[in-house]
């Protein structure tokens, strides 16, 4: 059995969750879905990330310890698990001092080990929205080109990470794709920051600076800072530093592993130059894939609290259910670039394409189903060409797309075959078919729709689970997870049986005013 480990980028608990977060987890959560219907072992990693200066001010703002700022925040995040519908195998904690910190603690001492790390004096730029240091180089017209503000100039004394000296290996990586990042377009932009030549980083800050974290091995005195700390969790979560048989089932370099991280392209330089090296330097291996989307605004506008436009999930999911916010951020948003999120536009595509094209076409088979053929599937015409060719084909077009980080193609070429099969109902008029008598060629076209509605419960289970299961529950089939239906069987046609009894009718997306 191939073992698939994907994770998400950690997020920053020093506000709620917003759209941004949920189209990642929701991106991974679909990669995680589809390769367990694969029959591959898959372990899929989300968390938070906890320390750093902006929550020790956040809690001295709010009159708190870190402590209980982190809890309460990290709350929220983990939660998205039940908002969202995700299926993530385990929540990892930055502050959590059992099941991270020795991890971290032990990658430290392998970069030491490494002769990778090293105590210098640090004069320069420090991004407050980033906290982190950033080069005159990476600055635009002075300021920092994500938070649009000027730095800090900062002199104090660090601990680095010597990443200038892994510069070549990570290059020859990326070009040979043993570490690949997706869009193409990623790559290109690595690449060339790498063509400029990499600084060292710093890795630890003063503790009077920075009491909010873990502190440097032998030397209390300062405390890891955001990288080596935080991007260790892709590690510590899977047992580094407490479970090395576990670590070791899912981080290794056999062609039976593969090792993905869903990321934003705001840290592209942190996943794939910063991490790499960091691996590098303690003799680890490196990720398989680096999946790299973009970011969401609101109306045309980037969300900002100021203007009001930051986008709640659970605000979505609230009115709207979970699926139907699966299905917007992945259709209507670029997996790869940036998107919009509209509430006229998501408006028009839940009533459009969710209840009137895929809630309606399953409503009218089943009742179909239920009134032509007393709710059994009927016995199609031996020896005559079915309908399975359309789905072959979707079939194949859709694991493609998965298989290539293309979800939005994905799921359009699922909306093409519900097209397609509301397009057959109308031809094939099957309640004319009823009315004249013609019992064989109604048999037929019946049962081309039960059993092409079983396997579009297949296809979309990846993306929309909640209404996967719905179709399964009308077509009286056990959920998908329990099918064992698996997305390489090319002889998928015709496992749902004559006589087999079918449910009643339900409404998959309910309208309502916008």
């Amino acid at each position: 059995m191939k073992k698939y480990y994907i994770t998400t980028s950690i997020s920053y608990i020093n506000g709620k969750p917003h759209i941004g977060h949920a189209l990642e987890a929701v991106q991974a959560d679909v990669l995680a879905r589809y390769h367990r219907l694969k029959g591959d072992e898959v372990f899929f990693l989300t968390g938070t990330d906890e320390h750093g200066s902006k929550i020790a001010k956040l809690a001295k703002e709010q009159n708190a310890t870190p402590e209980r700022i982190a809890e309460t925040n990290s709350a929220a995040f983990a939660e998205l698990k039940n908002i969202l519908g995700l299926s993530n195998s385990d929540f990892i904690r930055t502050s959590d001092k059992d099941r991270h910190w020795p991890g971290v603690e032990k990658l430290w001492g392998k970069l030491v080990e490494a002769d990778a790390i090293h105590k210098d004096k640090y004069k320069g730029y420090y991004c407050v929205g980033c906290e982190a240091f950033i080069t005159e180089k990476d600055l635009v017209d002075g300021k920092c080109p994500i938070h649009k503000a000027p730095p800090e100039i900062i002199s104090e004394d660090n601990y680095f990470f010597d990443l200038s000296k892994y510069a070549d290996q990570i290059k020859t990586k990326i070009k040979s794709k043993e570490l690949e990042i997706l869009p193409e377009g990623r790559a290109k932009e690595i690449l060339n920051i790498l063509d400029k030549g990499l600084d060292n980083v710093s890795f630890s800050r003063p503790k009077e600076k920075l009491s909010w974290g873990v502190p440097v091995p032998n030397d209390p005195d300062h405390t890891i800072y955001v990288w080596g700390d935080a991007l260790a969790n892709y590690i510590t979560g899977i047992g580094f530093g407490r479970d090395e048989d576990n670590f070791q089932k899912w981080w290794s370099e056999s062609s039976e592993n593969d090792i993905v991280h869903v990321i934003g392209k705001d840290i592209l330089k942190f996943h794939a130059a910063i991490w790499p090296g960091m691996l590098l330097a303690a003799n680890l291996p490196l990720p398989k894939q680096i999946l790299v989307h973009g970011f969401i605004s609101s109306d045309g506008h980037k969300m900002s609290k100021s203007l009001g436009n930051v986008v709640d999930p659970v605000e979505v999911v609230d009115k709207y259910g979970t699926d139907a916010l699966r299905y917007y951020l992945l259709k209507e948003i670029p997996s790869t670039d940036d998107g919009d999120f509209s509430w006229k536009r998501f408006n028009e595509v839940y009533h459009g394409e969710l209840a009137d094209n895929l809630g309606n076409l399953i409503s009218r088979v089943i009742s179909m189903a239920s009134k032509y053929t007393g709710a059994k599937t009927p016995k199609p015409t031996v020896g005559k060409e079915m309908y399975g060719s359309h789905i072959f084909n979707c079939v194949k077009n859709t694991k493609d797309y998965i298989n290539e980080f293309k979800l939005d193609m994905a799921m359009k070429e699922i909306g093409g075959l519900i097209k397609v099969l509301n397009q057959y109902v109308d031809e094939k008029q099957p309640w004319v078919l009823y009315k004249e008598g013609k019992t064989e060629e109604l048999n037929d076209v019946l049962y081309n729709l039960l059993e092409s509605l079983r396997i579009l419960s297949v296809l979309l289970y990846p993306f929309l689970p909640k209404t996967s299961n719905n179709i399964r529950q009308q077509l009286n089939l056990s959920k998908i997870d329990e099918d064992g239906f698996n997305f390489d069987d090319e002889k998928t046609w015709g496992k749902l049986l004559e006589g087999h009894a079918v449910d009643k009718p339900s409404i998959l997306f309910p309208k309502f005013d916008s």
